[in-house]
């Protein structure tokens, strides 16, 4: 790793003068987790670019999106469904709200699976019914509505497993690893999936069920943001076959005290350094630099980030 790694903790007091000395921090999930390979990618690309960056681990965005917003950390990495909740207090924000935050550029989609043994015989999320699922997520909220969504589109809920508690996604994949679920749920793509492909002799990755139009609306009762995607047998550690997953928008945001030179300078570190991130982390292939200024929905553009967009043409 070519960046300096270090825990929320210790970055506490980092954050007074990391403008103006053009240090700054981004706040990731723990390592393994989709969003520290996200958040190392992108802290790589801008140190590349000449923003000297450290990525500040946390157990899940529902710790570090608070910080952010009180301007303790200048940047974050999470889904948009999460980050327009907390802007809003609506959810598991019980009426909290984050109105700080502001988008520095939307990256490529999340795609998500539930992942089982490749050779437990089971095929599909249906066959999950009655098997011992990890479930709880306490200290990551926003898991429990997109586990909600991919059983949605099965016709099924949450209450029609055996409920495994755990912390996180990557505590999960460790009770799935110890032999305690069938199954976990994880974004494509990142190292906590590797490792468990490689743990158990291979995974199979379990995609939606109804793919119609019925389907997604049962799907974005749960998850707003959700859409549906294909991905091809052997693009990633799981797919086997041809299967369609749900995904949905991901974004690097900041405060919107943050400096406008300063954010200008990550979009711009984001948006040339495409190659760097891919060399990083290869799911950047996905990255499109021309969707950087997509929809926020709720959530807004810090000026900084649209001075960019605005002298590259978005």
């Amino acid at each position: 790793m070519r960046i300096l790694v270090t825990s929320l903790v210790v970055g506490l007091g980092l954050a007074a003068g990391a403008a103006s000395a053009q240090t700054v921090g981004i706040a990731t999930s723990n390592p393994g987790s989709l969003f520290h390979n996200i958040g190392t990618a992108v802290a790589n690309a801008a140190n590349k670019a000449g923003l000297n960056t450290t990525i500040q681990p946390a157990t899940s965005p529902n710790q570090f999106i608070p910080y952010v917003n009180s301007g303790g950390i200048e940047f974050g990495v999470a889904n948009l469904q999460e980050v327009n909740y907390a802007i809003t207090g609506e959810e598991w924000w019980n009426g909290n709200k984050n109105p700080e935050l502001r988008i520095v550029g939307m990256l490529m989609p999340l795609k998500e699976a539930i992942f089982v043994r490749a050779d437990s015989g089971i095929m599909s999320v249906a066959d999950l019914k009655g098997k011992p699922m990890t479930d709880g997520y306490t200290a990551q909220n926003t898991i429990l509505p997109q586990l909600s969504a991919f059983y949605a589109t099965h016709g099924m809920t949450r209450d029609d497993v055996e409920k495994v508690s755990v912390a996180s996604v990557v505590a999960g994949v460790d009770a799935f690893m110890a032999g305690d679920t069938v199954g976990f749920i994880f974004a494509h793509g990142a190292g906590k999936v590797r490792e468990a492909d490689a743990a158990v002799g291979g995974l199979r990755a379990l995609g939606v069920g109804d793919t119609s139009e019925a389907g997604l609306a049962a799907a974005r009762k749960y998850w707003p943001t959700a859409f549906f995607t294909t991905m091809k047998a052997g693009s990633s550690p799981g797919v086997l076959e041809d299967t369609v997953y749900i995904a949905f928008p991901q974004v690097v945001f900041t405060h919107a005290g943050v400096s406008d030179d300063v954010v200008y300078a990550m979009a711009k570190a984001m948006y040339e350094g495409k190659a760097e991130m891919v060399g990083t982390f290869k799911p950047f292939g996905a990255f499109n630099p021309a969707d950087m200024h997509g929809d926020p929905g709720v959530a807004e553009f810090h000026p900084g980030a649209l001075k960019f967009f605005a002298e590259v043409g978005l």
